[in-house]
């Protein structure tokens, strides 16, 4: 039996190179591959809201930004399905459910509950939906029975308190769903690509990051102002390439080929990164380097986004059909479990 595929994207505005390297640069090899049963990508408007409810909008307009972003990329909708979450009540249902086995001390103790409260700075605010964003991730989860989600290792505990879940479910039910698992990026070093202004994320908030749709001039704008390493000064200084962004993001994209078609005095990334640690190889050069190579990426991906924007039309159709195709799956989800609850009442007449 092959393993079945859940993953997605909050719409909180157009996708940048930190989720190209993240999931979407994988999600392709992963639909290319025929390993795999089915592959689901949902655009994850509900959870969006549970910290943007103020401002349905930004959510609205940016729907069809990742799904351009999404299609400009590789992602195939004959061979992946692309949905909407709220466009699935299902999920709705199932997360009430699931919240019955969960405990709100258990909640309170998820590390990744605990940092994204704090980046948020909700403090003693939290809005119940957000704080039970782990239970409906679940219910997400097990309604399209994936028993594989990608995610980076900040994740992991989200993707743990899923399986106890399902486990609690089934032992007070019932066999009924799917134990998932994490899948892990092979690249674990890239997995997060640092802002463009060396602090540790690349966020839209921020303002420190390359989106998938930007120019080609203002890429190389971005990339030359760059932050580097602070104690690099003059050309013959030694450089660090420790929490340095520059060399971050070639050891995410850099190959053997851009050398010989950039940069051929060097053989590879490694001779690069020992002469800048030895001194004698300025930022500029290796910036001009790295605008090379995002370039050369890139381009391919905004020239597909721009002839997606001019059919729009087809876009709405693809995630209006993706979502109806993704319902019927939650609802034999659901099916299953209300049935397994023995509140399917009025199904063969079970409450006689």
């Amino acid at each position: 039996m092959k393993d079945v595929i859940l993953t997605g994207d909050r719409p909180t505005g157009k996708l940048h190179l930190g989720h190209y390297v993240g999931s979407l640069r994988k999600r392709v090899e992963l639909q290319n591959s025929g390993l795999y049963n089915d592959i689901y990508i949902m655009i994850a408007d509900a959870q969006a809201l549970t910290d943007n409810a103020d401002n349905p909008d930004k959510i609205r307009t940016s729907i069809l930004n990742v799904a351009l972003d999404y299609l400009a990329c590789g992602i195939d909708p004959t061979k992946t399905t692309l949905f909407i979450q709220t466009q699935i009540p299902e999920l709705t249902e199932l997360t009430f459910y699931y919240m019955n086995l969960v405990t709100i001390a258990r909640l309170q103790r998820n590390p990744t509950v605990k940092s994204e409260i704090q980046l948020r700075k909700f403090d003693k605010s939290i809005p119940v939906g957000f704080f039970c964003y782990p239970i409906s991730q679940t219910a997400d989860i097990t309604a399209f029975n994936a028993t594989l989600v990608p995610v980076g290792e900040d994740q992991l505990p989200m993707i743990e308190q899923a399986r106890e879940i399902v486990r609690s479910f089934n032992l007070t039910y019932g066999e009924t769903l799917i134990e998932p698992k994490a899948m892990l990026s092979g690249n674990q070093a890239c997995s997060r690509l640092p802002g463009l202004d060396g602090k540790s994320k690349m966020s839209k908030s921020l303002g420190n990051c390359i989106f998938l749709s930007d120019t080609s001039e203002t890429i190389k704008n971005k990339i030359m102002n760059m932050f580097t390493d602070p104690e690099h000064l003059k050309v013959e200084d030694p450089g660090h390439i420790e929490n340095n962004p520059v060399f971050t993001y070639l050891d995410a994209f850099c190959t053997t080929e851009h050398f010989q078609s950039f940069l051929p005095e060097y053989a590879h990334l490694e001779e690069l990164k020992a002469h800048y640690q030895r001194g004698g190889l300025g930022d500029v050069k290796i910036k001009k380097f790295l605008n090379n190579i995002i370039q050369e990426e890139l381009e391919p991906i905004r020239t597909r986004r721009i002839k997606f924007e001019n059919d729009i039309p087809y876009i709405l159709d693809v995630l209006k059909q993706g979502s109806l195709n993704a319902r019927e799956t939650a609802s034999q989800t659901l099916s299953k479990v209300r049935h397994a609850m023995k509140i399917d009442y009025f199904h063969n007449s079970s409450l006689l």
